[in-house]
């Protein structure tokens, strides 16, 4: 049959086929492209080509029924396959790997991968309830139902933006690590359709600006208020704030503490190497104070130590902790880790080892000393620890102040006058 101009109106005017025959209308513009018309009236859009897996023989394929497709969108669809052809590319092949990766797109949304990461990864990193309350509160409410795949750079940088913009800095350059990790796993699993990150190209400095490495220590009087203030709340979080502020270890490595870590024969506190920041197993000797101090909180069923949920699991979220020892102590303006660097600066006043001072508080031995010399330093840890209580006590508990000779003169004769 000739080659028609194919219209709407030539299309709508075509009459059904003969009994058990098929009509093609061949189409002057777009090469190969048939309008067919079948016995019973049904008209679709055919392409006759020598497709790659039949490239001897002209072959008919369906491009789509008339109406649920339109003559532009099927002299589009035409091309396309046309070029495909070109390239020895299979157009129903390529169709199908399209569709395939529009339902991956769907099924792997923000929140799913999130998840897997989380569920999969989030036990490696050091700050597992951090990152996962970051994820889920910061990344999860904004993109949770999206393809991972279309999240674009500018998303990234306003969300990290508005972190920055509510007064946070600091948890925005936690936050962009933790979505950086995130999409540079997708990638590396393979399993996402993820193949760039969206976070490969922003700067910590140009988005957030530098991360200044915070030097606020408590004074002596600050200290004093605290660790009062500390007496007064109560199990979990009182007793826990002592020990921070006794071992002047991290945050959740004391929230964390489960009671088959402490050793009472030994005095010894096993900090176990999944739970360190540097992967390695810790020993923290115990002061009297801080033994003392744990034995008198209460058991529960489960093993950990600072609890609300009979030991099942260990106390989680500081925030409401924190501010009612804010009000408490009347100290602003501190951090939790702030405890932490106000002991090391403490322990720099005592006569002990550097060395010794940052192997108690974790920090690992510098260079080839860290390789060779695996001495753990146990007794010295000790004598640092019990310097330190000696030490905190003497801020905490001071003594009365001396009244001298004259001050006792003019006490009694005060009394005399009254």
């Amino acid at each position: 049959m000739a080659r028609q101009n194919l219209t709407d109106r030539f299309i709508t005017s075509r009459k059904p086929a003969k009994p058990g025959k098929r009509d093609d209308y061949p189409d002057a513009i777009v090469p190969g492209l048939a309008l067919r018309v079948t016995d019973k009236g049904f008209k679709s859009f055919v392409l006759v080509a020598r497709y790659p897996s039949h490239p001897k023989n002209p072959t008919r394929r369906a491009l789509g029924n008339y109406g649920a497709l339109s003559l532009e969108r099927a002299r589009e669809k035409a091309r396309n396959w046309l070029e495909l052809i070109g390239k020895g590319i299979d157009p129903q092949t390529h169709e199908a790997r399209e569709k395939a990766a529009a339902q991956r797109r769907q099924a792997n949304s923000f929140a799913a991968v999130a998840a897997e990461f989380l569920d999969r990864h989030a036990s490696g990193l050091r700050k597992e309830k951090e990152a996962r309350t970051i994820i889920e509160g910061e990344f999860v409410k904004r993109w949770g139902a999206r393809p991972i795949s279309d999240i674009e750079p500018l998303e990234v940088s306003t969300a990290i933006r508005a972190i920055v913009n509510r007064g946070a800095p600091y948890q925005a350059h936690n936050a962009l690590g933790y979505i950086r990790r995130l999409f540079n796993w997708a990638i590396g699993t393979h399993e996402f359709g993820m193949e760039t990150s969206p976070v490969e190209r922003l700067k910590p400095a140009d988005l957030i600006g530098k991360r200044e490495a915070r030097e606020r220590t408590l004074l002596d009087t600050e200290l004093r208020a605290v660790w009062d203030a500390a007496d007064g709340m109560g199990y979990p979080y009182g007793p826990l704030f002592r020990l921070l502020i006794l071992t002047g270890q991290r945050e959740r490595e004391v929230a964390d503490m489960a009671w088959g870590e402490v050793d009472f024969e030994k005095h010894l506190w096993t900090i176990p190497a999944a739970r360190m920041k540097g992967a390695r197993a810790h020993e923290m000797p115990l002061s009297p104070a801080a033994v003392a101090l744990l034995q008198s909180l209460p058991r529960h069923k489960g093993d950990f130590v600072f609890s609300t949920t009979g030991g099942a699991k260990p106390v989680n979220g500081f925030s409401k902790a924190k501010v009612r020892i804010d009000k408490r102590s009347g100290v602003a303006g501190w951090k939790i880790h702030d405890l932490r660097r106000t002991m090391r600066t403490h322990l720099s006043a005592l006569p002990v080892q550097d060395l010794v001072r940052e192997l108690v508080i974790a920090h690992a031995k510098p260079g080839l000393h860290r390789v060779y010399d695996q001495h753990a330093y146990q007794d010295e840890k000790r004598e640092c620890l019990e310097l330190w209580e000696t030490r905190l006590r003497s801020i905490v508990e001071p003594p009365p102040r001396n009244v001298t000779n004259l001050e006792q003169k003019r006490a009694e004769r005060a009394r005399e006058i009254a």
